[in-house]
């Protein structure tokens, strides 16, 4: 019988994991103004191409992390550390990957002009 409590409270304490209503709705709103905001900079451009591409790039950064926190539910906990750490692992290689592969396409670009 103490094993049924026991076990009954190890299930609560998954469920403090889970976010709750007012989490969600903070991560919605946080992702409706996030996405709205670089929308009109796109479509009523009032400033240069260049910021508004770097302020839509930040924002994107700054969605990718509020979906992490209030959806996925991802935080510096010690049962999240391995998630945190695969995460980072993933986007230090997709960094490289894109940036890399820029770098390449931008010096071969370059030296074919240059014939």
């Amino acid at each position: 019988m103490a094993n049924a409590a026991h076990s009954h409270n190890g299930h609560d304490s998954h469920d403090d994991s889970h976010g709750s209503v007012k989490s969600y709705a903070i991560g919605f709103i946080l992702s409706v103004i996030l996405t709205v905001i670089p929308f009109g900079l796109v479509m009523y451009p009032s400033l240069p191409k260049a910021m508004t591409l770097w302020i839509v790039l930040a924002f994107a950064v700054i969605q990718v992390l509020v979906h992490l926190v209030y959806f996925l539910h991802l935080d510096r906990s010690a049962a999240q550390r391995n998630n945190v750490i695969a995460f980072v692992f993933a986007a230090l290689v997709i960094v490289l990957l894109v940036g890399l592969s820029l770098w390449i396409m931008y010096s071969i670009h370059s030296v074919m002009m240059a014939h």
